[in-house]
Order: C-alpha cells, then structure tokens, then sequence
C-alpha cells in the first residue's frame, strides 16, 4: 500500500531571517518554547511525538537524501511538500524563491515530492498572481496558509479575488495554524509560567483554536457555497472544528445564515481532514464515523513530529483494505492530481 503524507514541511532560511522580527513582535512567547522544558525524549515509540527541539530546523531545512532516508525508513512514498514557520510575514520575492525550491525538489524527485506553494497573503493581489503562476508554470498543487492572513482571516472582499482564483484552478487549501491574534494570546493563554504560556499559545490549544475559527468563518461567510470547486483541507483531525458541527448547526441554523447547506454538510462536501501526526484511535474514529474515509487524507507533520508508528497506524485500522487505500493514497492522488 502507497503512502502519501500532505502536510510535510520544509523551511526556509530566508523567509525564518526576514520574518522574525514581526512574529517576535507578534509572538514574544515563541522564544519561551523548549527553554525549561525540552521536546523528544519520548518513552512511547508507537505513534508520532513532537521531535527534539534542535532538530526539527534542520530536518526542515534538509528537502534531499537525509528527508528521502526519514521516509524510506517510515515506509512513506511521497510527501506533498509546503513552507513551514511563518512565511505570510514575508516579501512577494522570497515566497518566489522558496516556490521555485519546491519545484526544483519535485523535478529531482518527482516520484518523492509533490507541493504546495506558499503565498504573500499580506497582498492579495500578488497572491492571485503568485498562485497562479505556481499552479501553471511550476506544477504546484495548491497552496498552504500559516494561519491568518489579516485580522479578519480570509472572509474580507478583499480576498474574494484568491478564492475565485483557487476555485477557478480548482486546486485545494490547507488552512494551517499559525499565532493566535495577540489581544487574544493575551486574553486567554497568558498568565502562566513562560513554558507553559508559549506552548499553550501554539501548539497545545491556542493555534489550533484559532485554525478551527478561521474554518468556520470561511464557512459563515458563504465562500463555499459561492465557490463550488474550493476545496480546504483542516489538519489536526479538522483543528477541533467536527466535533462541535452538530452545536453549530443547532444554534446557527440556514434560516439564520442564509448558506444553502447547513454547515455539517458543507464541511462533508467542501473539507477534507488530516490527522497531522495525532494518531490516535478515537479521534479517527470520530472523523470516520463524521466523513467516511473518502475525506480523510494522511499527514505526519514532519519535520515537527516523529516518523514513528505511522504505518502500523494505518494497517491496524478497524476499516477495510479499500478504504484504507483511500485514507493512505487515492484521495491524496485525486485531489491533488499527482501520480505515484
């Protein structure tokens, strides 16, 4: 059985140097992050954990033989490539250049690599323009938003020409996380000891809260019933978003959004989810019983997670063979158009 995982990332040293000043402005909690308390040291190998904190750069960093080593020894065939940290932060010109190495990877490894662009989502009009060019002229297969573009997510008109674009190119988005608004960080993750404060912020709630949110504001503001082809894809088994879908349709019913679907079936038929690493058996469960297995796509979240587990994950899953397949390849070569 193939295997391809969709939310692997790279890093670039050019967009991480001319950014962090303005997340450091942003984010002041990130440096706090592994400072008292290291990452790795994990006593259970069975699944995926967070890896060793100075190693995650480097591996993200590295797109060639070491990546290909990592894979080969976890059984994985192909990773769907995209920029890690925060690159909105950054010029039209670097997002160019770290589009123009992905593509160079995927044309030394085009049996190894697919990817999806990143995109200067500070200006969309240069984002319309990025993305297309990426889509047509590099053979990317979407593109990957850090979180938000704005204050206001992507719901502004002023972003209504991306999403035409997306849906006019029918390639999907992977709406990830990023830094919580800073009012907000402020409001509900502060207050604790630094360590906990930062990883609060991030990667244990705040990010993944905030990734959920900015779903379910695309989906209120009626984008998807506009754009029929626009496909998002939520990591993180859909960033806490499907298990509160029933609450959401109760208490926002159609008659008083005036969408065309309620938001559970929009999300059936417009979201696909990733479990981005977190391979536990009841919350694939319950995005199973929720979507079926023909909108579930594999992902590790490398190089922030361990390798470990991920095949017996996915063999040992109470569900047939075929939609096993589905889950660990067919979707993924659907929906993005790749061969394997």
């Amino acid at each position: 059985m193939k295997l391809i995982c969709v939310e692997e990332h790279i890093l670039d040293p050019n967009i991480a140097k001319a950014t962090m000043p303005q997340v450091l402005q942003q984010a002041p909690y990130l440096t706090n992050w592994g400072k008292r308390v290291k990452d790795g040291n994990h006593t259970d190998h069975s699944r995926p954990q967070i890896e060793k904190n100075d190693l995650i750069t480097p591996k993200g960093m590295e797109f060639d033989v070491k990546r290909l080593a990592d894979m080969d020894a976890a059984n994985i065939d192909m990773q769907v490539l995209s920029v890690g940290g925060f690159p909105q932060f950054a010029s039209l010109e670097l997002h160019k250049q770290a589009n123009d190495k992905l593509a160079a990877a995927i044309k030394k490894h085009p049996n190894r690599f697919a990817a999806m662009a990143t995109l200067p989502w500070m200006e969309p009009e240069q984002a319309v323009t990025e993305l297309e060019r990426t889509v047509k002229e590099l053979g990317l297969r979407g593109a990957l938003l850090n979180g938000r573009p704005s204050d206001d997510f992507l719901a502004p008109p002023r972003y209504e020409r991306l999403l035409v674009k997306f849906n006019e190119l029918n390639v999907p988005l992977y709406l990830h996380p990023g830094i919580p608004v800073p009012t907000v960080q402020q409001a509900y993750y502060s207050g604790f000891d630094d360590e906990v404060t930062a990883r609060l912020s991030m990667f244990g709630w705040g990010w993944h809260n905030e990734a959920g949110l900015h779903l379910l504001r695309l989906m209120l503001s009626g984008a998807f019933d506009r754009y029929p082809n626009l496909q998002v894809i939520s990591g993180h088994w859909g960033e806490m978003l499907p298990f509160y879908l029933q609450r959401l349709d109760d208490s926002l019913p159609q008659a008083a959004t005036g969408l065309k679907r309620s938001l559970t079936d929009t999300f059936k038929q417009q979201v696909f989810v990733s479990p981005s690493g977190m391979l536990t058996q009841p919350h694939f469960q319950f995005i199973y019983n929720l979507i079926g297995a023909e909108r579930i796509l594999f992902s590790v979240d490398y190089p922030y997670q361990t390798l470990n587990g991920v095949r017996n994950f996915l063999e040992n899953l109470p569900i047939s063979e075929a939609e096993k397949e589905l889950i660990a390849y067919k979707n993924a070569e659907k929906l993005f158009r790749i061969k394997t």
